[in-house]
């Protein structure tokens, strides 16, 4: 087997470990939108003592959705490293290499028929390029990912001490300065940053594996189940709650 057959297994490796890791993301964002942004279940939770349950549930969901979106751009040699997959998609005999497996892989025996596979596959990897090229080092929302990993190396891998101790009070400040605070990425550009991750593996499960999976079809089905799970959440102080009391009339 020469090095471009290898590089190749290795890339389908890859791709399928970001499917499992894009799937899990996906599974963690849509359950915690509705936390997030449904404000007739923030008004039947409101300040009763199930918010504080409700508070760490959201936090928990957050955690772990941003944790499996930046586990798609790791650096670690082992893991799953988008900047890879680019200088892979760049090779130009590596992209020869894949378009020869891809075409034997669809048993197609023309001397014609690679170049029609490569003209299929040139605009998904020229997409795929400028997705990743979008966050990667010089790109345009680099700044993003960057935020990002600093988000999960200070507050969600690793704990890092502060420098003066942390009073009580500020502990219990943990949720809001994770989910507002002005030095980590807006939600709106975690939000844009997941779509295109979303696009990312849609086409690399497409280009590389040869999957047609559309992504957009596993949110409708997590959004349609957090719709069902949230529906039945609300506080002791909202009615249907089983420790409801109605207030008392003076």
């Amino acid at each position: 087997m020469d090095d471009k057959q290898k590089e190749i297994k290795q890339l389908k490796r890859m791709v399928t470990a970001a499917q499992q890791e894009i799937e899990m993301a996906i599974m963690f964002h849509e359950t915690w939108r509705p936390a997030a942004y449904d404000s007739d279940l923030h008004e039947r939770v409101g300040t009763s003592y199930a918010a504080h349950s409700f508070q760490i549930i959201r936090l928990a969901l957050r955690r772990e959705s941003l944790l499996a979106l930046t586990r798609l751009w790791d650096s670690n040699k082992a893991a799953v490293r988008m900047s890879l997959i680019l200088h892979r998609l760049r090779d130009k005999a590596f992209f020869e290499a894949l378009v020869q497996v891809t075409a034997r892989r669809m048993g197609l025996r023309s001397m014609f028929a690679p170049d029609a596979v490569k003209r299929s596959m040139e605009p998904k990897r020229d997409q795929v390029i400028k997705l990743i090229g979008k966050y990667s080092e010089g790109g345009t929302h680099s700044g993003v990912l960057d935020n990002l990993i600093i988000l999960r190396h200070q507050r969600l891998a690793h704990r890092q001490c502060p420098n003066e101790p942390v009073s009580a009070a500020e502990s219990g400040e943990v949720a809001q300065e994770f989910e507002c605070s002005p030095m980590w990425p807006t939600d709106v550009e975690i939000e844009e940053f997941y779509q295109d991750n979303l696009e990312i593996m849609r086409i690399l499960m497409s280009l590389v594996n040869g999957l047609a999976y559309d992504l957009s079809e596993a949110t409708k089905v997590y959004k349609h189940h957090a719709k069902y799970f949230w529906a039945s959440a609300r506080g002791e102080r909202t009615e249907g709650h089983p420790n409801y009391r109605p207030p008392r009339v003076k």
